[in-house]
Parts: C-alpha cells; structure tokens; sequence
C-alpha cells in the first residue's frame, strides 16, 4: 500500500475525491462550520458519538463530503496511542467495503507521534495474509493518505519513518505467517541476500559445515534432528562512518519448534511455525532501514534451523560445547531457544559492539507473567533498558523490565557441565535470560521475550510483526550523535536498578511458546 502525507483542514479533507474519509477526533473537539463538524456536533447533541475512545460513527455518502464513506473515529484524550487505537478501528470497519483510495484525517492538535499512530494503526488493521491461498483476495486498500494540519515539512521525517516500520513490520508478519514447509531456514537466508541486494546491505550466510568450523556446538546439536540444513545469517548495515561501533540485533530462528524429544503437545503445535518471531523482526527491521538509512551502524544475526525428533536428534542429559567454549547440560530439548541464541550472543562479541540486543519467541513463562501486551524486556545496561523502554513507548509497542538478580541463576548449576539449559518453573523467563546473559558479559545486553506479543491465536491467529516498531524507534533514537544530537547507550556494563519493575512470580505453563 502507498502513503503519502498532505496538509489539509477539516473541510479541504471533505473534498478529498476518496472512497472513504475518516476523521480522528478526542472528547473535546469543537469543530468549525464543515460538513465533518456538523456532524460531529449534530451526533453529540442527539449521543449519538461522544469521541470517546473505541466510539465510531459512520455515515454513507453524507452531504458534503465527497467519499462515499465517512467515518468519524473517537480518539478519547487525543494521545498518540488512542490515535492508533482510533484508526485502527476506523479501517477495520472498513475492511470488506471495496475501498481502495482512504483519507485519513488527524485531529488539528495531534500531538507528536500522530502521524506514526496513524501509519501503524491502517497498516495493522488493513494486513490481510494471501500468500498461500489459491484466490488471494481481501487486499483492496491501495493509497493512503495521512491529512494534518499545519506544515507537511514538520512532519515529513515522523512519516517516512513510520512508513519504513510499517513496510518492516508487514514485512516481518509475511515471513511470520508462511506455513514451516515454506519458511524454513533455507528460506530465511535467501530473504535475507534478497534484502542485501536490494538495499545495498552485506549478506553472509553460513551452512552446517561453516557452523561447525566454527565451533558452534549448541546451535549444530538442536539442528541434528532436522533433515532440513541450518543457516546462520550475518547482515550488516552502515549508515555512519566504520569506525562507529555497531548495535547487534540477535533474532532467534526456529522456523518449526516440535519441542524435541521432550515434545510438546499436539493441539495448537502448529504455532510453533511462529517461533521465528524474532528472527522475522531483525528481517524486518532491516526492511525498514533499507528504506529510512538512519545515520548508524546495524548488525543482525540470526541462527535458525528446526526443532525435531529423530534418531540424530538432541537429548536430554546430552553435555554441549558452545561457541564460548562454556558447556551445557541439556535437560530439555523444548529449551533449545536458547542454545541458538548462546552461540550468536559469542559470535556478536567480533563485531566490538556498543549493544547488543537479542529477540526471541523465548519462554512460555513470560507469557503467564505479562500476556500479550508488553514484551518482557531483560538488560545489563540501564540506559540500553531506558531506551529500549522509551523506544517501545514511543512506537506504541511496549515492553517490560523484569529482573536479572543473580539469584536466579542459582538453578542452572548441574553436576555435568558448566550450566544447565532450564531451572524449573518458577521464574522461567528469568532463568532463561540469565542462562542467555552467561554469554553476553562483554557488551551492553538486552533480551527482549517476545512469546506473548509475536503473534495471536485463535480466530485472530497470525503474527503480529512485534517487535519491529519498537526496535525501528530504537535505532532512529541511537544514530551516531553528530546526526541525531542524541547520546548512545553507555557502553559500561550496569546491574539492573534496584526496585526494577517485575513479575513476581512467573510459571511454563501457558501458550506453548518455544522454551
């Protein structure tokens, strides 16, 4: 879908030749003497629309208004998140009606991240997966128009940014939502090279033999029990000079997660096809970058391969050796997210990173702890944390710090090896994030759990492209300061800051998320 960004008033919007118009308006909008806010005000008087938040009024071929559609779209405090929400309900609605040519039109007063609310809001509510259908219909909407008020110039650098995360963010949904006999690690490598040359990155892409030379033990062992080969991806963009220390974005790869040995249930396995949700997002969010070329240095690593039993395949009580030279007792094949993840957090220390954040459709146990709403956010650093929080505030796609207290690294010691690959259920997600920190020691880390927010189940079924747009934001926040005037994570290494906002208590039950 194309959009473009115009400046248009209430009633210059009205005249917008467009199969619909919709209009974001908050609790206190007044309006003027437009078609659009005769409406509005005639719809108060008789309570009929309140600009409450989730409140939409409709209206076909309305007198004045040039589309055959209008939507009034209540956005409550008139903040960039009920915007989002707005818009998104607004094209929903609208989704089925054949309209192709949509105006949307924000509120005079939008406050700064309007028009990213607004990007996101259609893009999300006008996806519709068509890959794998033999009549791929549903995709009707083709030109977008944003309307604000005011100068276009003051908004332009917002929009193209929040254009690039929205082609990342469906970029990362299509890879996320194609079947495991399609989106294999095979696959994934050749999305990758196809973005390296259409973007002008660097590809590199290693096979089982290179994997092995290399001495990364963890990764090969999980991968045994595939017929289908590993790869492990190396992308790499620069966009300030080469001796400006890059960000190194890990995405954990399992394009299919069976669990193993120590397999999982069968009802609803079949998202385990998104257990590539991180993987999916470092693609996506070179997607993006491709198109905005913010002024720094991006690293993405993505070891990926299946999760399958056979007679090859990895077992309980096996001893691996990571890259790291650290060896690890596998107590369960299901936690082989992190045995991928250990060996791409080593090989990442080549690269004399500033920062190095890993994603990963991780545990079972963040899900429990915060659902689908944030993801869980995990970091050494805390002004690396801070960022990645205020990034993912920004971008409407939230995260969470949990803790990282060293006491809950006390259940990975074993008898056998130097760490074990599980500590029982009680606080899962941070077991998990202290095994992968044991290989993260050298450079500001951040592990965001993302099993809760890559994707929905049930009637929504599908990925989400989470969480592109807060890394996206994350990025733009970090150029190099002579581009951006702003200050990149300090490279010291912190503990997290007491009183560190958490769940109490997390257990694996739950979505069965890769372990």
């Amino acid at each position: 879908m194309n959009f473009e960004l115009k400046a248009l008033g209430l009633a210059e919007a009205a005249a917008q030749k467009c199969d619909a118009l919709v209009v974001v308006m908050g609790e206190d909008f007044a309006g003027g003497s437009d078609p659009v806010s005769r409406l509005a005000q005639e719809a108060r008087k008789a309570g009929d629309f309140e600009g409450k938040p989730g409140k939409l009024l409709q209206a076909y071929r309305f007198e004045g208004v040039a589309a055959s559609r209008l939507v009034l779209a209540g956005a409550g405090d008139g903040s960039a998140k009920r915007i989002q929400a707005a818009v998104h309900a607004a094209v929903a609605a609208l989704r089925s009606k054949g309209v192709k040519r949509l105006v949307v039109c924000l509120p005079a007063d939008a406050p700064e991240g309007a028009v990213r609310a607004a990007v996101a809001g259609t893009a999300e509510a006008s996806y519709v997966f068509v890959a794998t259908k033999s009549k791929p219909e549903g995709r009707e909407l083709q030109r977008v128009t944003i309307a604000v008020a005011g100068d276009v110039a003051a908004h332009q650098g917002a929009f193209d940014a929040a254009r690039a995360a929205a082609n990342g963010i469906e970029f990362a949904r299509e890879l996320g939502n194609l079947p495991p006999n399609l989106a294999t690690p095979t696959r994934l490598g050749e999305e990758a090279k196809k973005l390296a040359k259409a973007h002008g990155f660097q590809c590199e892409v290693l096979g089982p033999k290179e994997v092995a030379k290399l001495g990364m033990g963890a990764l090969a062992a999980v991968a045994r029990g595939s017929e289908e080969p590993l790869r492990f991806i190396v992308l790499k963009y620069q966009g300030a000079a080469a001796s400006e220390a890059p960000v190194v974005l890990v995405g954990k790869g399992i394009t299919f997660d069976s669990g193993g040995i120590s397999i999982k249930p069968a009802p609803e396995m079949d998202e385990m096809k998104f257990d590539m949700g991180g993987a999916a997002s470092v693609l996506g969010t070179f997607r993006a970058l491709g198109e905005v070329r913010p002024a720094i240095n991006v690293v993405g690593l993505i070891p990926s391969c299946e999760n399958l039993p056979d007679g090859r395949a990895l077992k309980p009580g096996d001893v691996l050796t990571s890259l790291s030279g650290q060896t690890i007792e596998v107590l369960n094949t299901d936690a082989e997210g992190r045995l991928i993840l250990c060996d791409a957090l080593t090989y990442a220390e080549r690269f004399k990173p500033r920062a190095v954040v890993d994603i990963a459709t991780l545990t079972g146990a963040c899900v429990i702890a915060l659902g689908a709403v944030r993801s869980g956010l995990f970091a050494s650093d805390d002004d690396l944390a801070l960022a990645l929080q205020e990034a993912g505030d920004a971008a409407c796609d939230p995260c969470w710090r949990m803790p990282l207290d060293d006491e809950y690294g006390e259940g990975l010691k074993t008898n056998f090896a130097d760490m074990a690959n599980v500590a029982g259920r009680p606080a899962g997600a941070v077991t998990a994030a202290k095994f992968l920190q044991r290989f993260a020691s050298r450079y500001p880390w951040a592990h965001l759990d993302i099993a809760g927010t890559a994707w929905k189940g049930g009637a929504a079924k599908g990925a989400t492209g989470r969480p592109v747009g807060l890394l996206v934001q994350y990025l733009l926040g970090q150029q190099a300061p002579s581009a951006a005037g702003r200050k990149p994570a300090a490279a010291a290494k912190r503990k997290p800051a007491a009183g560190a906002a958490m769940a109490r208590r997390t257990g694996g039950a739950g979505r069965k998320a890769a372990a």
